[in-house]
């Protein structure tokens, strides 16, 4: 059985991990639009579109800002309760918010967070 989250509420709980981010990382986010969508590619929970803080150097002024999107339907199918989807938010948001700042998926794993 799917947990049923309606898009405002899990827009919202997309917002509270956002918040939940520290200051001292969060005032480093930069050029980036967030966006939830109901349906992924290949069931992704959330993508990173952009280029890392880490290349920035060769961004230039003119350029499109990164996105990060995330998976709605994809999140709550792995979820049982509205508890487990605020933490798969929680843990989608940071994973994305990683890729922006330069992360790769193989850090991410050993820090616990892939």
């Amino acid at each position: 059985m799917v947990v049923h989250v309606p898009p405002e509420r899990f827009e919202e709980l997309v917002g509270e991990a956002l918040d939940g981010i520290p200051e001292e990382l969060a005032r480093h986010i930069d050029n980036v639009v967030i966006r939830v969508q109901d349906e992924s590619r290949a069931g992704l929970l959330g993508l990173y579109e952009g280029i890392p803080l880490t290349r920035r150097e060769q961004y230039g002024a003119l350029a499109m800002p990164d996105r990060i999107t995330i998976y709605r339907n994809p999140i709550l199918r792995r979820s049982r309760t509205e508890t487990e989807v605020v933490h798969q938010v929680r843990v989608t948001v940071i994973h994305e918010i990683a890729h922006h700042f330069g992360i790769s998926d193989a850090r991410l794993h050993e820090l616990g967070w892939a």
